[in-house]
């Protein structure tokens, strides 16, 4: 069975969200399982790119609109990545440092997915599935179907995955002059509201969708931004399928970017030794319980009542309790975070910025990691925590729904309601309260590490799906 995952994001290439961590990761337990699976991303220039050797293996050229552009197919020589990886690159569109952020993102989206079908029809590729990760190759389902150049393909199945339902990609319809040809009749299958919404498009049009959980196909039904009703009314297409986490990057075991690997007989001395190492570098107390929150200063990541989380946990648990804050995003949040750094000098560190080894190396040192997430479709922090031995305390929402049990009901983390600082404290003391007892903490640690969130079992569950589609 071949596979192609077509994503804007793909780690260690380029990563913003968790996006990437999943395309970085899926393909390759795939393979394991049997199946040809390879990825086909946008050229970025980036350290991956720059650090690692291609072939092209293919050129085409394309009018998108009246402009015509031309593109590069580049195959990375190693596979080492554990899968073909395969990059494509036009002038001016796609060949930037930046995966988001640009005033012309709709073209270049837009320019991609062209260049992709441009590519395998120009090379008689047939794929079995085509899996679109995301909105930004949503178009895909329906050029397939109904795009005058590229019906050859109609009977190539597509699946696609539902990362996060709040961006659509909308874009004016002033766009569609420079979509490929396609049977204008089917116009309404592009249309949401008076736009081109590619998410509702590839909803519309796919044989398949899935979300990243279940409990994130259950939300998305009554509350995605205004498709909430599409969700529904195609929800026997509909499939939740929980991420997992590429265990051979994220083990404690053997972990290079930690100070002191450990396993979970060894776990109380390896995670010490690493908190002693983080805790001298940023001025905390190794004997204090440590707080951290890693992620995105976000609305959406609830990074907006961290301020407030922090201003009430400092003084309530002055000389108890460490905090480590890793993450940037929006400026006022960040600035606020920074303003509380300079007036907390004991019991809080903040890292503002984004860093791959330092995040290991917090995981490794934490106690406990906080999650006041608004949304959460799937959530990968919580589970690269339980991997450490890290006990998370979460916002009862979408993935940590269905990844995190609470200990109240004989789990392994602590849960609250609501996008509420004072919620989020009273569990945040239950926390510290329930792992002042030493016994507990080590019974929460082992429960924690022995849980199997691999991709495994989620990679099986995709090629169940499309075993199914295929029959």
């Amino acid at each position: 069975m071949k596979v192609f995952h077509l994503s804007v994001e793909c780690f260690p290439v380029a990563k913003v969200g968790g996006l990437a961590d999943v395309v970085g990761a899926l393909p390759k337990y795939q393979r394991e399982m049997g199946i040809d699976a390879a990825v086909i991303m946008p050229y970025f220039q980036r350290k991956f790119v720059r650090d690692h050797d291609f072939d092209i293996i293919a050129k085409g050229d394309f009018y998108q609109g009246s402009i015509l552009l031309n593109y590069e197919v580049l195959k990375e020589k190693q596979d080492t990545l554990g899968f073909p990886l395969y990059l494509i690159r036009i002038p001016g569109l796609l060949d930037r440092e930046e995966v988001y952020c640009y005033a012309d993102e709709a073209d270049q989206w837009i320019a991609f997915q062209h260049a992709f079908l441009h590519y395998i029809k120009s090379n008689s590729i047939f794929p079995d599935i085509i899996h679109c990760h995301d909105h930004h190759v949503g178009l895909i389902p329906f050029l397939t179907r109904h795009s005058i150049d590229f019906k050859v393909f109609d009977k190539v199945k597509t699946v696609f995955t539902v990362h996060n339902g709040q961006y659509q990609g909308w874009m004016n319809w002033n766009k569609g002059i420079i979509l490929p040809a396609f049977d204008t009749w089917k116009w309404g299958l592009l249309d949401w509201d008076g736009l081109i919404n590619p998410l509702a498009t590839a909803i519309k049009c796919c044989d398949a969708y899935t979300t990243v959980s279940e409990g994130y196909l259950t939300e998305l039904f009554q509350d995605a931004n205004g498709l909430q009703n599409l969700f529904y009314d195609e929800r026997q297409k509909a499939t939740g399928i929980v991420n997992g986490i590429d265990t051979a990057y994220w083990d404690p075991a053997i972990d290079a970017q930690i100070k002191a690997n450990y396993e979970i007989a060894s776990v109380e001395d390896g995670k010490m030794k690493n908190k002693e190492m983080l805790c001298s570098r940023y001025g905390l107390d190794p004997t204090l319980p440590l707080l951290s929150f890693i992620g995105r200063f976000a609305g959406e990541k609830g990074a907006d009542i961290l301020p407030e989380i922090v201003e009430e946990l400092i003084p309530e648990q002055s000389g108890k309790l460490n905090i480590f804050i890793l993450g940037s995003g929006d400026p006022e949040i960040q600035a606020h975070i920074a303003e509380l750094s300079d007036r907390f000098e004991q019991g809080l560190a903040v890292y503002l910025g984004y860093n791959e080894e330092l995040a290991h190396q917090v995981y490794a040192a934490s106690d406990l990691l906080i999650m006041p997430s608004r949304v959460e479709p799937c959530g990968l922090n919580q589970l690269y925590a339980l991997k450490y031995g890290t006990i998370p305390v979460v916002r009862n929402i979408g993935g940590l729904k269905d990844t995190v049990i609470d200990v109240e009901e004989g789990g392994y983390g602590f849960k609250f309601e609501e996008v509420d600082a004072a919620q989020a404290v009273e569990a945040v003391d239950r926390a510290l309260s329930y792992i002042s007892n030493s016994e507990n903490l080590s019974q929460l640690r082992e429960r924690a590490m022995n849980l199997d969130f691999s991709w495994g079992k989620s990679a099986g569950k995709y090629i169940e799906l499309y075993n199914h589609l295929l029959k």
